[in-house]
């Protein structure tokens, strides 16, 4: 029965038309394009040697090693295959799913196959003279940057921001949501923790340099990816989990001295 197995069997290499190692008792090889298994021997095309089939005697071929190298190799294609095949399907995917962010400006959460709009929030500015809140724009500020809400401007001097309310409306019930920004300029992004104030949250103080109008300080910021996905469209993520608590999205230019945010919460997995 074995020797009847043998004689059907008909070893092509893999697809591609790659090469094998064609095993001998002695611990040597040849490299061969391709092998047939006959009842007392084996015939092989060298892939050394351009010509006719070669045959060797069977009783000296290492069958048993030779096969599992090509069986390894043809899972191992086969596993190639597949990634290339899902990275494909995801790359797709994520082009479908770019291509469904609204035209309009501001920040949107990737809620399964949906997008959930997060609002602007009301800022304040704490500075040492007082707080200030920013709900309104001049008509000037909103042709400009194409907002609903104001941008806050970031004079120099030392300042806190604050939003009111202990928690924000938005919640996400996932550690380590995406977000999709639009934008109308190449900005910086970022995801902050807030920390409780009151009945209010805070981004930790920032110091605006003169000048300039750069942030100082921004070591709440959470570890993201980021990944543009198309003209001024931008996914983001938390690099890791984010443990339950207040976060923002913020969107700031340096050079113009702008910042606005999104806040969310992120509350416990259900």
């Amino acid at each position: 029965m074995k020797l009847r197995l043998l004689v059907l069997l008909l070893t092509a290499l893999s697809a591609f038309g790659a090469t094998v190692r064609l095993y001998l008792k002695d611990g040597s090889f040849q490299m061969v394009r391709e092998y047939e298994v006959l009842p007392d021997r084996v015939k092989y095309l060298s892939a050394e040697r351009s010509g006719d089939w070669e045959q060797i005697p069977l009783d000296l071929v290492d069958l048993n090693r030779t096969e599992k190298e090509v069986a390894e190799h043809e899972a191992r294609l086969a596993q190639e295959a597949k990634e290339d095949a899902e990275e494909d399907a995801a790359i797709r995917a994520q082009k479908r799913e770019a291509a469904s962010v609204p035209d309009d400006t501001g920040v949107y959460y990737v809620h399964g196959d949906m997008l959930e709009p997060l609002k602007q929030a009301d800022v304040i500015v704490v500075t040492d003279k007082g707080r200030a809140i920013l709900r309104t724009a001049s008509t000037i500020a909103s042709v400009l940057f194409g907002h609903a809400y104001p941008p806050v401007p970031l004079t120099p001097g030392k300042r806190s921001i604050e939003l009111e309310g202990a928690a924000a409306a938005f919640r996400v019930d996932e550690d380590r949501p995406e977000f999709y920004f639009r934008l109308v300029a190449a900005d910086g992004l970022a995801i902050v923790k807030l920390s409780p104030k009151g009945n209010a949250r805070t981004v930790e103080a920032l110091l605006i340099a003169p000048v300039t109008s750069e942030l100082g300080a921004k070591r709440d910021a959470v570890p993201t990816f980021t990944r543009e996905v198309g003209e001024l469209l931008f996914k983001i993520w938390p690099e890791h989990p984010l443990p339950p608590g207040e976060y923002a999205a913020i969107e700031f230019r340096d050079a113009e001295g702008i910042l606005q945010v999104w806040d969310f919460g992120v509350d416990e997995a259900k």
